[in-house]
């Protein structure tokens, strides 16, 4: 049986084409290793050819194109067999509803507000505009709404053997509501001729009988359709006579027939764009495909939950990764109902806790609020610091410089973020941002202190506090806000309040009154509770998007200085943390938080681990690297498309030679690594959202980017390029690598669980997603890992050889597994590295009771390496452990005993790898 809380887990992205008897075939390999459980992407099913998962459709059925339920039962076999324990990435945010696959969405397009899902969706019937009943706004086509009329692309379609009718438009079915269906089946046979043949009159009398605009009801609507599928002959006249719905240049009556059909059903068919300005369901993001579900609802909490529940009790799953937490209206209250459910269905002698952490994206000093039953995160949080204390700090303003130079973009990270949060608001969220400031402006007519408050006005405010709140979101929850939330929602009301130019200052009042639902707090009166609820709740829902989409997918994009710290959850324009300041973190963490992820590496992450360790280097490298962008940014000049705009930009083009640098390959540059290097090259540009974007694609632009990406890397054109870029490549990548191993060596040791992403334990130079998602070699790992295991591979050997990384990377887990009660439970104590050298060091005790683990890592290596271009030698390191109260017994990596106390020199303790692991004993207290 697995342990409750994981000794390490492995992150795999199921697909199609790797399902879930593939996965059952690696858990030999996985075991192997060390991983105590398979953390799977969602496996529930979701739209067919989906890369992901995340785009749900049946929460409660295994997903068939991974296997379905026979393929799950071989995966569970494998896992019980080898005592391993499942972790579900788990949706319970939002559902595809794409085409035709969600049957509750098209339930809810058919049936409408009347639907038993249309609770299930976040869905605000009443603000479709020029829609008095209401309606929901689907922006499905690829042209504008009477183009795509007109040229008959929006279909009327009859399937004969339910006896319905739905729209058509290309994939997508949109079911017509029943209560038109008797108006279809007057008009179609009358266009077909047939009013005097026996099916046609039987066709029309099954129309008068449902002629009443109230009719079918839910009930009847079964009967009415078996009524219209029984007709013989039947089916010939429906598609015959829905000629009369078919646009025709010569016959307009034909596509108003059809125009007028649509207008009168739940919802209005739009052009993509216009879900800009006014789509009225919450999406994921400003995904269309991905509409918000409200799980707060305890049906729809019972309806997509019902499977999990199965799983659980069954002993088949053994935590769940809840995606997007921030999404929900009520974090706290959905995981407290979690709770129950999983307590309610375990098994009778289940290891218990049951592991459950959260995808929540923490800004720096933030603090996970407590949220019931939950561990941590899935480590984004982590993986900065460990960035950050490995950084040199020193090269930050020389790297901050060369860019301002070279992009010439003189502006700092916090004011493109702000440009970046306006373009959000202003066209990616704006219809999100239009409804909740329409919200605001009814709460503030309802009562007469804010009556003059004007939509303007209101939406400026409004506006002003978004561009200054300083986190993802708050947690106000059932007209209650804790005194954190207080302080964070106070702080942005006030940076928004000194940048406001109008005499109506007292806005922010009220405005702050709203967000933290005072306006109907103990004696206030005046103003309605459940509005005042809705936009609190709604607003924290809102600002997490915005913020994911201003920093990550925007900003990220524009702020080149060092592409490392460009990570979700990171404040780039940071400076390096010290020593002490990680080692304050990790005490802390070892005690609020000591079960919550620890990854490096994520299917979100911006590069792979190791891409990201050798970007590291470049703060130790700043003035040669400033010197060599110089370099190739003259010989590369010839390269560069000079019409109506400079492609790629200078900022571009700063941005390649980073990512460049992060993904060079071992050997020399192939066409396969050309075309990741174009795809990158697009995508950054288009997330930036200057020079093009993924709404308004520049094409003259995007085909010079990736034409200047496969001329530079042409060993034909830019031999001198390459020969040089080459160099500085070598330099960086032994930093890089020795940057790698203190990363693992962290990752694996400080308090957590840490997280293994799929494949990363060999090196792992990937660039952002889809590129991070490739499949996975696991036959080549599988023949290492066992050299490794049979000891023809040693962790120490070259640092820059991958079978060093995975050999580090099974010895410490076997170290995990072997002192799993330390590891779980015990505290994390800062060791003194004294010596001129000390700085060059971090140092830390893991101890349970009287056992201890010592750990030491190397870090800034450029002047230990000549700038990368030696290993370190013995002599380097001019340092030792202040061991005070511990004594060490064996070196953990080569296996060797040791006899040490008080001090251990650092040549001592890094003769292998400038990391090391080592069991101790503390037999007393430290006086």
């Amino acid at each position: 049986m697995p342990p409750a809380v994981p000794r390490a887990t492995y992150r795999l992205q199921l697909s199609k084409d790797f399902g879930f008897a593939q996965a059952a075939a690696i858990i030999p390999y996985l075991s192997g290793l060390g991983i105590s459980h398979l953390y799977a992407s969602p496996f529930l099913k979701a739209r067919p050819g989906s890369t992901h998962g995340y785009d749900i459709i049946d929460h409660n059925t295994l997903n068939p194109e991974f296997g379905g339920e026979d393929g799950f039962a071989v995966l569970s076999v494998a896992l019980a067999a080898h005592d391993m324990g499942l972790i579900l990435d788990f949706v319970p945010n939002h559902m595809g509803i794409a085409h035709a696959d969600n049957v509750w969405w098209l339930d809810v397009l058919e049936w409408g507000p009347k639907s038993p899902f249309a609770d299930t969706f976040d869905i605000d019937w009443t603000t479709l505009p020029y829609r008095p009943q209401g309606g929901l706004l689907l922006p499905i086509l690829g042209r504008p709404y009477g183009e795509a009329l007109e040229h008959g692309e929006i279909e009327l379609r009859y399937v004969a053997e339910e006896g319905s009718f739905c729209f058509g438009y290309f994939d997508h079915k949109l079911p017509v509501r029943p209560s038109r269906y008797s108006e279809i089946l007057r008009a179609a046979v009358a266009a077909a001729g047939a009013a005097d043949t026996p099916a046609g009159q039987v066709l029309l009398e099954i129309a008068k009988r449902y002629s009443d605009p109230r009719r079918p009801t839910r009930a009847e609507a079964p009967a009415l359709k078996a009524a219209i599928a029984a007709v013989e002959g039947g089916a010939d006249i429906i598609t015959a006579g829905l000629e009369a719905y078919r646009p025709d240049p010569n016959d307009p009556t034909r596509t108003a027939m059809l125009h007028r059909l649509l207008e009168r059903q739940h919802y209005r068919l739009a052009h993509w764009r216009v879900a800009i300005s006014e789509v009225n369901y919450r999406r994921f993001f400003d995904i269309n495909d991905l509409a918000g579900i409200r799980v707060e609802n305890a049906r729809t909490f019972r309806m997509v939950h019902r499977k999990v529940a199965e799983l659980i009790g069954a002993g088949k799953l053994h935590g769940l990764r809840l995606d997007h937490i921030d999404g929900l209206y009520d974090p706290a209250g959905y995981c407290r109902r979690l709770q129950r459910l999983i307590n309610e269905n375990r098994a009778r002698g289940a290891p218990s806790p049951f592991y459950v952490v959260v995808e929540k994206i923490l800004a720096p000093d933030e603090t996970l609020p407590r949220m019931p039953g939950v561990a941590g995160t899935t480590g984004y949080d982590v993986l900065n610091l460990i960035s950050r204390v490995l950084l040199e700090s020193n090269g930050l303003p020389v790297l901050e410089q060369t860019w301002q130079t070279q992009a010439a973009p003189s502006r700092n990270f916090e004011q493109i973020v702000e440009d970046s949060t306006t373009r959000i608001l202003e066209a990616t969220m704006s219809s999100e941002f239009t409804v909740l400031t329409r919200l605001l402006a009814r709460i503030a007519a309802g009562h007469w202190p804010s009556r003059d408050y004007t939509l303007d006005r209101l939406r400026a405010a409004f506006e002003l506090f978004v561009l200054c709140f300083p986190v993802y979101r708050t947690y106000v929850a059932h007209a209650a806000a804790s005194a954190s939330d207080r302080e964070i929602i106070g702080r942005a009301i006030e940076a928004a309040r000194e940048r406001w130019y109008g005499s109506d200052i007292a806005i922010f009042d009220f405005l702050k009154d709203a967000l933290t639902a005072d306006l109907v707090g103990p004696g206030r009166a005046g103003y309605s509770r459940a509005r005042v609820s809705r936009f609190a709740a709604k607003v924290q829902q809102f600002t997490g998007p915005v913020t994911a989409k201003s920093v990550e997918d925007t900003a990220f994009y524009r702020y080149h200085r060092l592409l490392a710290l460009n990570e979700v959850g990171n404040d780039p324009s940071l400076p390096a943390l010290s020593v002490d300041g990680f080692h304050r973190l990790m005490v802390t963490r070892a005690s609020e938080h000591p079960h919550a992820m620890t990854a490096t590496a994520t299917h979100d992450t911006k590069r792979g681990e190791d891409a990201r360790a050798r970007l590291l280097a470049l703060s130790e490298l700043a003035q040669d690297w400033t010197q060599a962008v110089r370099e190739w940014t003259t010989l590369n000049a010839r390269l560069v498309t000079q019409s109506r705009r400079r492609s790629p930009s200078r900022a571009h083009e700063y941005m390649l030679y980073q990512a460049l640098l992060g993904a060079w390959p071992a050997g020399a540059p192939d066409a396969r690594f050309v075309e990741r290097m174009q795809g990158y090259a697009i995508k950054a540009a288009r997330e930036g959202k200057l020079e093009t974007s993924w709404a308004n694609p520049d094409e003259a632009y995007e085909r010079a980017l990736t034409d200047f990406v496969a001329r530079v890397l042409d060993p034909a054109e830019s031999g001198e390029f390459i020969d040089s870029f080459g160099a500085f490549v070598a330099r960086a990548a032994l930093i890089g690598a020795l940057n790698s191993l203190a990363q693992l060596t962290l990752k694996a040791t400080i308090p957590g669980v840490p997280d293994f992403y799929q494949g990363t334990e060999l090196w792992d130079f990937s660039l952002v997603d889809p590129d991070n998602r490739r499949p996975v070699n696991f036959d080549v790992r599988t023949r290492m890992l066992t050299a490794v295991s049979e000891g023809t591979a040693q962790a120490s050997g070259d640092p820059q050889d991958e079978r060093t990384k995975l050999a580090l990377t099974k010895r410490l887990l076997d170290l995990r597994a072997d002192h799993a009660a330390l590891f779980a439970n015990g505290s994390y104590e800062p060791i003194t590295v004294a010596g001129p050298q000390g700085d060059h060091a971090l140092a830390f005790a893991r101890r349970y009771r009287n056992e201890a683990v010592i750990v030491a890592v190397g870090r800034r290596f450029a002047t230990l390496t000549e700038g990368g271009r030696r290993l370190p030698q013995a002599s380097d390191w001019d340092a030792a452990l202040d061991l005070h109260g511990y004594r060490v017994t064996a070196d953990v990596l080569t296996g060797k005993a040791m006899q040490a106390a008080a001090s251990l020199p650092l040549p001592d303790v890094f003769a292998a790898l400038p990391v090391a692991v080592l069991l101790a004993r503390r037999d007393h207290s430290p006086s």
